[in-house]
């Protein structure tokens, strides 16, 4: 049992624990975490943003104060005896991006189209979506009384790294970037038509490995997730008048551009599980409070850390003329931010001066906040789910989103 303590347990060793129920120190400490989840006042925000994700409605003055308030910490998050997710899952996601690359091999003889395909899926990236989507299937699987995970699961994963990384290279072709992960990006080394196409190529597999799961709800619900993107990418594109709009704006476009994907594929795995719509709707919340998070940790580390830790330009979403949450709650304290936004910070200085102004103001901490309240309630929703490893993890995983620092 001593692997137990270093987080370093292979899925077929937690498969047997589970199936044992044997709680030896991986039993939770009495619910006391969640007490203090509780005592934060979680809900009203997350209501909030629950409802405006689903009728894109505007936030209302009494949210936007919610937001913005100059409030103590949410908390720090509980200790789970440091389950590493990544060494749990070792097994599942050592090959995930060869078999991505032998997928997008088997459907092209075409060598620059593979090579142009397959550029993001050498196996530097975090595979965040493909490591939630694979510990949400292996923790609702065990909720289900149910070991393994199925190869439909698996593919979903796969799928997940498959859309995110199309949306990766269409993105670097509409902003110029010239790095992504530390090396130059799809665009620089190829024309930009090959890289459209490339993209598209990609969605296209992964259309079809959705198809082959035989699962008509599951196909709605991972087509939902290109419908999000290409949504979110118009809303990014755009800009509203007055701040209440503005924030209700940058909400919606964050949660279709980032978190629809891992909720979307969360929900997806739970139902080829077979959970029932509560248990399903648990799991797309859980990945929705993460995806969530994770872009608001996104956006506040461009202002605050090296180019070199990021593997891409920092202040780079001002240089796109974009206003990210630490910009947003900014304009509280500094109007004079609001015209910038309206003219995408396009005027000479505008970009140096908006990025002092948001270091100057509570902007990155109320971010910092936000995406805290995001994790909390994704560690409680994971919380509603039957205990094992791999739920525990779960827990893990808002911890490691709110504490990135790449």
């Amino acid at each position: 049992m001593a692997c137990l303590g270093s987080g370093r347990l292979c899925a077929r060793s937690v498969e047997k624990l589970c199936q044992l129920g044997q709680k030896t120190q991986i039993r939770r400490k009495p619910s006391a975490a969640f007490v203090r989840i509780k005592e934060v006042g979680i809900q009203p925000l997350s209501r909030t943003l629950v409802q405006h994700c689903k009728d894109h409605g505007a936030v209302t003055s009494q949210s936007q104060r919610l937001f913005s308030s100059q409030q103590a910490g949410p908390g720090p998050l509980p200790d789970y005896q440091n389950v590493d997710p990544y060494r749990l899952l070792e097994d599942d996601l050592k090959d995930i991006y060869r078999d991505i690359r032998q997928e997008l091999r088997w459907n092209t003889n075409q060598d620059e189209l593979h090579t142009i395909a397959t550029y993001y899926f050498d196996g530097q990236g975090k595979a965040l979506r493909p490591m939630v989507a694979i510990l949400m299937a292996r923790a609702i699987n065990h909720h289900m009384h149910k070991s393994g995970l199925l190869p439909a699961q698996r593919q979903v994963a796969m799928i997940a790294e498959m859309i995110h990384s199309a949306s990766l290279i269409h993105d670097d072709v509409i902003d110029q970037s010239d790095f992504r992960r530390g090396k130059p990006s799809v665009n620089v080394l190829w024309n930009h038509k090959k890289v459209t196409m490339a993209g598209d190529f990609i969605l296209a597999v992964a259309s079809m490995m959705i198809a082959r799961l035989r699962d008509n709800d599951v196909t709605l619900t991972l087509s939902q997730v290109v419908t999000d993107l290409v949504q979110g990418e118009f809303m990014q594109l755009g800009s509203k008048e007055t701040e209440n709009e503005r924030f209700a704006h940058y909400l919606t476009k964050t949660y279709r551009k980032t978190a629809s994907l891992i909720a979307n594929s969360v929900k997806a795995v739970a139902m080829l599980a077979g959970a029932d719509e509560k248990t399903s709707e648990v799991a797309f919340q859980y990945g929705r409070n993460v995806g969530l998070a994770f872009q608001l940790v996104d956006d506040l580390l461009d202002f605050v850390s090296s180019s070199a830790a990021m593997g891409k330009p920092t202040a780079a979403d001002l240089k796109l003329g974009l206003a990210t949450a630490p910009v947003l709650f900014a304009c509280e304290k500094f109007p004079e931010l609001n015209p910038m936004i309206m003219r995408r910070f396009q005027e000479a200085g505008d970009v140096e001066k908006a990025f002092e102004l948001v270091h100057k103001s509570q902007g990155l901490e109320q971010t910092r906040f936000l995406a805290k309240k995001h994790c909390l309630e994704a560690a409680r929703l994971a919380g509603s789910i039957r205990e094992s490893p791999y739920q525990r993890s779960l827990m893990v995983v808002s911890d490691l989103v709110i504490n990135r620092m790449k």
